[in-house]
């Protein structure tokens, strides 16, 4: 099998007659294949310079012929230019081009002409296709290195869906952020249509489908106190809103996400921009509800994957509680037996009472510990799952807890962002008001919003100069 590559400039006549003479020989001779490569005129030299370079030839005009060594693999074999070919059809197969100039001439208009008409569709067809616009803040930390393989492999938007992610953060981390941009290239995945760095606010969320917040501060209070790292986040916050607002697409879908104060970055993103859909602004508390969930199967020596519904609720990177009585069991071993499909209430099968009510519970600070001190999978996960069912909706009447802007759903007061359980369905979330809970847990809900009202309170003083104990109620 003889395989010969023809390239050339779209308007050359010599390619033109290397042409017809290689499709002459394909038609003919059953063991000949050509493969043909036009360039525009304008970008044809750099792409000459570039495959000569690459593999080592020397040639300087229009056309290039070469023989690929498909038996053999490697690179292919240069034959050189038109006169080459025309020797070497002559030589071994005794066929000779008898094409005039004037000929040659005209078929190369017609080339080039084709060429621009081909490429212009081709521009059509792809401007058709517009990726979706991901933007990622603090784009420099481990959680973002393990969510751009997470959102790039088609599990979270869809195998058919293409995506741009452009990474954010301060100019000191631009070395950083240039090598995720070359090792996320280096793995060509087939739905990144592109990954760009960028450092200038100017540019920060142009054309953004989604908006990923991951930006933290420092909770130590040896460190820093709580109310410096409010006036942190509250910064970051009036800067980001206005730039979502100015630049974003208007039904842009911003994911608050992170070890710190994860709920006051989605509510004063709402605060601040009061033009940003409050409904596409949420904090994210898969994280938390994963860690729960391990914790609970290596008490019951299974899978964390069968425990299901989890609820966290309130402050998620705060004080939240962790409530099971709605948590079920699929694909637990014991003594009652059903389908796959089949739940176990979870409270029936941890007979260790005392265990939930002290060491699980009380182990709110170690599951704090296991979630702030994760190299960032698991936030990445956290947040590619949300995006997920945000975009393709959840499992059927499998319950997910995400921060949202209240309006009252459990008698949880208006204007602050409060974990919930949610459903997602045709690419929207509705509270699950329908479950019941009990007199202590609505309790416990009435404690934890006032610890976010307080958070709100405290982060309006900082930036606005508003006296919190001036008002009852703080609204959005």
């Amino acid at each position: 099998m003889a395989k010969f590559v023809v390239a050339g400039k779209a308007d050359c006549p010599h390619y033109a007659k290397a042409e017809l003479l290689a499709d002459y020989l394909q038609t003919n001779l059953p063991d000949f294949k050509v493969h043909k490569i036009t360039h525009h005129p304008n970008k044809w030299e750099q792409w000459l310079h570039d495959i000569c370079e690459m593999n080592r030839w020397e040639h300087r005009e229009s056309p290039i012929i070469w023989r690929e060594l498909v038996d053999r693999g490697g690179k292919g074999l240069l034959l050189g230019g038109v006169n080459d070919f025309l020797e070497y059809a002559q030589h071994y197969y005794g066929v000779i081009s008898r094409m005039l100039g004037e000929e040659m001439l005209d078929i190369a208009k017609e080339n080039l002409k084709e060429h621009i008409e081909i490429e212009k569709e081709e521009e059509e067809i792809k401007s058709l296709i517009k990726p979706l616009q991901i933007w990622i803040t603090s784009a420099s930390s481990p959680t973002c290195y393990q969510l751009i393989s997470l959102l790039a492999n088609g599990e979270v938007f869809g195998m058919t869906t293409e995506i741009s992610i452009h990474l954010l953060d301060a100019d000191r981390f631009k070395e950083v952020l240039c090598g995720i941009v070359m090792e996320a290239e280096d793995m060509a995945f087939p739905l990144l249509r592109s990954i760009s760095e960028h450092t200038k606010l100017n540019e920060a969320f142009i054309q953004a489908d989604v908006v990923i917040v991951l930006d933290d501060v420092l909770l130590n209070h040896e460190d820093q106190s709580l109310e410096n790292s409010i006036r942190e986040v509250s910064e970051i916050c009036q800067v980001y809103a206005p730039l979502i607002e100015k630049n974003a697409k208007s039904d842009v879908r911003v994911i608050s996400s992170g070890k710190t104060l994860v709920n006051l970055k989605a509510m004063l993103i709402i605060t601040y921009g009061p033009s940003i859909k409050p409904e596409n602004v949420i904090a994210v508390a898969t994280s938390w509800e994963s860690a729960a969930k391990a914790m609970l199967a290596r008490k019951l020596n299974m899978s964390a994957a069968g425990v299901k519904d989890v609820i966290v609720w309130g402050n998620i990177t705060g004080s939240n509680y962790i409530d099971l009585s709605h948590a079920k069991l699929y694909g637990y071993d014991c003594a009652i037996w059903g389908p796959a499909n089949f739940p176990h209430p979870l409270l029936n099968m941890v007979y260790d009472s005392k265990w939930i009510h002290s060491e699980f519970l009380s182990a709110h600070s170690s599951l704090s510990s296991r979630v702030c001190s994760c190299a960032g999978m698991l936030l990445g996960h956290a947040v590619a799952t949300v995006l997920r069912y945000w975009y393709h909706g959840s499992p059927p009447g499998e319950i997910l807890s995400v921060g949202i802007l209240t309006e009252g759903q459990f008698c949880v007061p208006e204007g602050i962002v409060f974990s919930m359980p949610v459903r997602f369905q045709n690419g929207n979330w509705e509270v699950m008001t329908e479950l019941e809970i009990n007199e202590k847990t609505q309790e416990v809900l009435g404690h934890l919003a006032h610890e976010l009202i307080q958070e709100k309170h405290m982060a309006l003083k900082e930036i606005e100069g508003i006296n919190p104990n001036g008002a009852d109620k703080i609204t959005s």
